[in-house]
C-alpha cells in the first residue's frame, strides 16, 4: 500500500478572496519524480489544465517547465489576484499508484475551514470538481458534516453552486468541471457543449473550460 501524501503546503496570500480546492496532485509530486515538462507547484502536473486555462484567461504566457521561473510566474498571479490554493487532501493510501480519486483509500482531510477562519478575506470555494466519490466537494461535504454544517443549493446548473456559514460569515462555492483529460467525456456529453460545438466545429472541452472557469476566477 502505497501513502500518498500532499507534497505542498496551502498557498493563500494575504487579502485572497478565492481558495482553489481540490484533492491530490499525482503520486510523481510526492516523490519527486518529475517529468519533462511539470512545475513543482500546485496542479503543476504536465497533463493537467488549470494553468493553461488560467493562462489563456488573463494572457500570461507561462513557462511550462521544471523551474524557479515557473513556481515564481505562478505564485505571482495568485498573489496579484488575490487567489488562495488550498487542497482538501492531507493525504491517502492507494493500492494501485495512479492519480485517480476512487483509488484513494484512509483519506485523511485538511482542516479548510481553520484556514477560512484565519483569512477572513476569503469569500469563494473553487472546487476542481464536483460531488462525485472523492472529489474536492464530496470531500468538503464530508468536512463540512464534522462542523455540524452542510451546503445549500443556489444554482443546481453546472457548474453547481452552493452556499454555506461560517464564521458568522455566508460563503459561496463553486463546483467547476475538473481541469483534466479524464472530464473530457463529462463535457463532451454535456447539452451546452454540445450546441456550442455545433455552432463553430472548431470548440473544443478545453475552450469550454476556459468559458466556464473565466466567469469565476474573474469575479470581484
Amino acid at each position: 500500500m502505497f501513502l500518498h501524501k500532499h507534497p505542498y503546503k496551502p498557498f493563500i496570500p494575504k487579502n485572497s478572496t478565492k481558495l482553489i480546492v481540490g484533492t491530490l496532485p499525482p503520486p510523481r509530486f510526492s516523490t519527486n519524480n518529475l517529468v519533462e515538462g511539470d512545475i513543482d507547484f500546485c496542479y503543476g502536473s504536465k497533463n493537467g489544465q488549470l494553468w493553461k486555462i488560467i493562462d489563456r484567461i488573463f494572457n500570461l504566457e507561462f513557462v511550462y517547465e521544471t523551474s524557479a521561473k515557473a513556481i515564481k510566474q505562478r505564485k505571482n498571479f495568485l498573489i496579484k489576484q488575490s487567489i488562495g490554493i488550498c487542497d482538501i487532501v492531507e493525504s491517502c493510501h492507494r493500492e494501485k499508484i495512479d492519480a485517480s480519486d476512487l483509488g484513494m483509500q484512509n483519506v485523511q482531510l485538511r482542516d479548510v475551514l481553520s484556514y477560512i477562519k484565519k483569512h477572513t478575506s476569503v469569500t469563494t470555494l473553487l472546487f476542481t470538481g464536483g460531488n462525485s466519490k472523492n472529489g474536492p466537494e464530496y470531500f468538503f461535504r464530508k468536512h463540512l458534516k464534522e462542523y455540524g454544517l452542510k451546503l445549500e443549493i443556489v444554482s443546481n446548473i453546472v457548474p453547481r453552486i452552493h452556499q454555506f456559514t461560517f464564521d458568522q460569515r455566508i460563503l459561496k462555492t463553486v463546483s467547476l468541471t475538473a481541469p483534466s483529460g479524464a472530464a473530457n467525456r463529462a463535457v463532451g456529453s454535456m447539452e451546452l457543449y454540445k450546441k456550442m460545438k455545433d455552432e463553430n466545429p472548431t470548440f473544443t472541452t478545453f475552450d469550454f473550460r476556459v468559458l466556464q472557469y473565466e466567469n469565476f476566477l474573474k469575479e470581484k
